[in-house]
């Protein structure tokens, strides 16, 4: 047997790190791994809790 190089696209959660083929052409909606919706979409910066006098 021959050896070959097969390239696929992926995706990789933003949120968890996990990386995956699909199964399906379609965009994914959740992350198979975490089931976060926002697995596309990088985590923002807490922010700071300022107090008002």
């Amino acid at each position: 047997m021959a050896r070959i190089k097969l390239v696929v696209d992926g995706f990789q959660c933003e949120r968890c790190s996990h990386k995956w083929i699909p199964r399906v052409k379609r965009y994914p909606v959740i992350c198979p791994s975490c089931k976060s919706p926002y697995w596309d979409k990088p985590r923002r910066n807490k922010r700071k809790n300022v107090q008002k006098e």
